[in-house]
């Protein structure tokens, strides 16, 4: 599974209600972990941090897009930061193995969806314009809500990637794109004077000239009585934090106040914040992995393993279809296989354990391996055939929607089979080997065997109900009953 960043950002910053109810909306998808939540009532704005794989962020990402939809209204809606709809802006940003081609066909899917259903239209930004202008948001965003939605018709440079040329009437336009972390960074300065902080801005941006990789505006926070150098850092490599805060300073005090604090919105990667530390404490060949924290992380995997397993029973006990039964067999089935491994590696002394033993560990490990990896694809094929359905549904007539449906019903009675069958071999297997149990690892024995033998009934059972959908359409299943049939567990 390859881990993608979201992080909408919504026109509300005031009101709790609305912002919990978007957040939840998003919240609710299983696989999906909310990081952070930062609002700012000046702004109006609120920014939602997710994590999770790429289907459960855009369905995460359409929920809160809907939601924001029904509770924000723009022609109302008042603040500091520019705004082009009630849901404004919708990156992806890649993670780990994940690719930009891959956060960019998030985008684009995404974007089709929420024209298509929800009547907003969707303009491609960043990394997955498809007009080179439009990689820069604020050109996207040119006008806000109130000239877009007057010139949207008219003007050609304004037409939409995806839905009609004109505005939702409450909810406005929404950019969708895929970028790198991004690191929101605000400055505020010892002065209420907007235009100190406007001419800072434009010293230190990209566009007129400034630091590569910075867009920066001046505003007013009233609240404080400062005025507030509102900063994106879209590459901090190329131009790093603290460069940005000594330029500021120094331009601050040429303009008779000074940079008097600053403050991080959203989240940040912690190299960024190293790299400030060792440019002002001028650390000599510092090497980060001497840092106690990252020695910790590397020694504790142990935890961080059980917290993400904690995440997915979270997820398990919603009120959603996914992740389900088929799901929590092949994990209940991990573990027993998981437990089976234990129990023969306590056969013989480490290091010399029976030929037979190791034979069995290394089948074991195969079965391991396989039903870990039923426990996202019964999920992901359950997905599929929602959404095949829903295809067809909306296209009744489309031989191809419908060959894709019946293509989705067969691969989701397929991945639970796999994983019964993959749970009874191994269940087999140790039934077998009840030889070389010890007495005391009996306990561990009986309960591998009953995890297993779970597994295969629920896995079955998840089958079964697959193939009556897939009678219903007039689907032959004759192949699946033959294979069932040499499953069974007492």
């Amino acid at each position: 599974m390859k881990t993608f960043e979201c992080v909408p950002n919504f026109s509300e910053g005031r009101d709790a209600k609305v912002i919990t109810s978007i957040v939840d909306e998003a919240r609710a998808v299983p696989g999906i972990r909310v990081l952070d939540i930062e609002s700012n009532a000046d702004h109006n704005r609120s920014v939602l941090s997710l994590v999770g794989d790429g289907e459960a962020l855009k369905e995460a990402a359409y929920r809160a897009i809907r939601k924001a939809a029904e509770l924000i209204d723009l022609t109302h809606h008042t603040g500091e930061h520019p705004r082009m709809g009630a849901m404004d802006v919708v990156p992806f940003i890649p993670m780990g193995d994940a690719t930009m081609e891959e956060a960019m066909a998030l985008a684009v899917s995404l974007g089709e969806r929420v024209a298509r259903d929800l009547a907003i239209p969707v303009y491609l930004y960043g990394k997955a314009a498809r007009v080179p202008e439009r990689s820069d948001l604020a050109y996207v965003r040119k006008g806000q809500f109130e000239g877009i939605r007057d010139s949207i018709g008219a003007d050609a440079s304004r037409v939409p990637d995806f839905g009609e040329k004109k505005v939702h009437p409450t909810a406005g336009a929404i950019a969708i794109g895929a970028r790198p972390v991004l690191i929101a960074y605000n400055i505020y300065l010892g002065t209420p004077d907007v235009a100190v902080a406007k001419a800072i801005a434009k010293v230190i941006r990209t566009r007129d000239g400034g630091f590569p990789e910075v867009k920066a505006l001046g505003f007013e926070i009233t609240e404080r009585h400062q005025a507030q150098v509102s900063i994106n850092m879209t590459d901090y490599r190329r131009t790093p934090l603290h460069l940005v805060f000594d330029k500021v300073s120094s331009e601050a005090a040429q303009r008779g106040t000074s940079a008097v604090e600053s403050e991080i919105v959203g989240l940040i990667p912690e190299d960024a914040l190293f790299d400030a530390a060792e440019h002002h404490l001028r650390l000599s060949h510092f090497d980060r992995k001497t840092i106690l924290e990252r020695k910790l992380q590397g020694l504790d995997s142990n935890f961080l393993e059980s917290t993400s397993l904690f995440t997915y029973l979270n997820a398990l006990a919603a009120r959603t279809p996914t992740p389900g039964g088929g799901s929590a067999s092949a994990l209940v089935g991990s573990l027993g296989v998981a437990l089976g491994e234990m129990v023969t590696r306590f056969a013989g002394p480490v290091g010399s354990l029976p030929p037979d033993a190791v034979q069995t560990l290394e089948t074991l490990a195969e079965f391991r391996k396989r039903l870990q990896a039923g426990i996202e694809d019964d999920s992901k094929a359950y997905d599929g055939v929602r959404q095949a359905k829903k295809q067809l549904k909306s296209s009744p007539e489309d031989a191809g929607a419908r060959v894709s449906y019946q293509n989705a019903l067969t691969h989701a009675a397929e991945v639970p089979l796999s994983i019964a069958t993959n749970a009874y071999g191994a269940y087999t297997l140790l039934q077998g080997r009840e030889a070389f149990v010890k007495q005391i690892m009996r306990s561990d024995y009986d309960a591998a065997l009953g995890f297993l033998r779970a597994a295969v009934l629920g896995a079955v059972a998840n089958v079964r109900i697959n193939l009556v959908t897939m009678r219903e359409v007039g689907m032959p299943v004759e192949k699946f009953e033959v294979d069932l049939q040499g499953i069974k567990v007492a």
